[in-house]
C-alpha cells in the first residue's frame, strides 16, 4: 500500500468529539467521518436548564456551575476514551446571555482540560447550517434552515455551500417559557404572551424565500415524535394542541420525551410558527445540527493537517 493510501485510511478513521453546553441541555457527541458522513460513535445528554437561571437573575448561580462542572468532566474523560483525535468544548446562548459567561468558560476549561469556545450567535448559526446540510441528502436551493434553541434562535437561507443570509434572535424556547408560564399545562394567556414576544422578536426579520426549510435543534427533534418529520402549520397546531391538552408528566410519557422538553416545546412551537409564516415553505425536521457542525469543521482542520 502506497503512502498516500495509507493516509487517506488514517483520515477515513479520523474522530472529532465536542461538548455542546446549550441553555436547556449539555451534549457530548463523538463522530467519525465515514463515507456516507458522520457516524456517531458515541451521543449523550444531559438536562442543565442555565437559561433558567439566566432569565431569573441574569447569572447561572454557582450550585448550577459546580452541576454542570460534574457533567461536562465525566463527559470529557469518556469522550477521550472513545479516540477521538481532537476534542473540544462549545458554547452557545448562555455564554453570551449570562453577566458570568465568563466565569461560566473558565468552569468548563477546569473541569474537562480543553479549549473552550464561546460561538457568537452568527458562528452557532453556521455550525448548525452546516450540521443540518450535510445531513440531507436532496436539497432544492435556496435551503434554509431554522435552529430554535432553549436561549436563541437562528435563521439561515442560502445554499449547500453555506448560508448567504443570516439572523441570530436572543428568543429561545426555554427562556420564553421561564419568562411566561406558570401553569401545567400552559394557559391560552400564557401562551397568546408568549406569541407576541416572538412576534415582537421576529420584527423586521425578512429572510430570502427559501424552497426547502430544515429544522435543527430540541424542539424540532422532540416534535418528530409528535407529529413527524414535515412541519406546517398544522402539523404545528396540531403538536401545539396535543402538549396544552394534558399536563407534561402525561405528554411526556406519552411521546417518550424528558419532561423538561415537554415543558418547554409549546413555545418552541411558537417560534417554528412565526418562523413558518415568513418563509412559506413545510419545514423538515434536520438530520444534524450544531454538534455535527462542528465535528465537520474539527474534522476537516484534521484533514488539512494530515495533507
Amino acid at each position: 500500500m502506497t503512502a498516500l493510501a495509507e493516509a487517506g485510511l488514517r483520515i477515513d478513521a479520523m474522530r472529532a468529539g465536542v461538548i455542546d453546553v446549550g441553555s436547556n441541555t449539555i451534549r457530548l457527541l463523538v463522530a467519525a467521518d465515514g463515507r456516507r458522513g458522520l457516524s456517531t460513535v458515541l451521543s449523550e445528554r444531559t438536562h442543565v436548564a442555565l437559561a433558567a437561571d439566566i432569565e431569573r437573575s441574569g447569572l447561572i448561580s454557582s450550585s448550577k456551575l459546580s452541576e454542570l462542572a460534574e457533567v461536562a468532566g465525566d463527559y470529557a474523560a469518556r469522550a477521550r476514551d472513545a479516540g477521538p483525535d481532537v476534542l473540544e468544548v462549545i458554547v452557545t446562548a448562555p455564554g453570551r446571555q449570562s453577566d458570568n459567561g465568563w466565569l461560566l468558560r473558565r468552569v468548563l476549561a477546569d473541569a474537562t482540560g480543553l479549549p473552550v469556545h464561546q460561538l457568537s450567535g452568527a458562528e452557532e448559526g453556521r455550525l448548525a447550517y452546516a450540521g443540518a446540510a450535510a445531513g440531507c441528502r436532496t436539497v432544492r436551493e435556496p435551503l434554509g434552515v431554522i435552529d430554535v434553541g432553549g436561549g436563541s434562535t437562528q435563521l439561515m437561507v442560502g445554499t449547500a455551500a453555506g448560508p448567504a443570509w443570516l439572523q441570530a434572535l436572543d428568543v429561545g424556547s426555554l427562556r420564553l417559557t421561564e419568562r411566561f408560564v406558570e401553569k401545567d399545562p400552559a394557559s391560552e394567556s400564557e401562551l397568546a404572551a408568549i406569541a407576541k414576544a416572538v412576534e415582537q422578536a421576529f420584527d423586521g426579520v425578512t429572510p430570502p424565500l427559501p424552497r426547502t426549510v430544515l429544522a435543527a435543534g430540541g424542539t424540532a427533534r422532540a416534535l418528530r415524535r409528535i407529529s413527524g418529520k414535515r412541519l406546517g402549520q398544522k402539523q404545528l397546531r396540531g403538536a401545539l394542541e396535543t402538549l396544552t391538552a394534558s399536563s407534561v408528566q402525561r405528554v411526556a410519557k406519552k411521546h417518550e420525551i424528558s419532561p423538561e422538553r415537554a415543558r418547554v416545546l409549546p413555545a418552541g412551537i411558537l417560534v417554528l410558527r412565526e418562523a413558518h409564516r415568513r418563509l412559506g415553505v413545510t419545514f423538515e425536521v434536520a438530520r444534524g445540527g450544531v454538534r455535527e457542525g462542528a465535528i465537520l469543521g474539527l474534522l476537516d482542520e484534521l484533514a488539512e493537517a494530515a495533507a
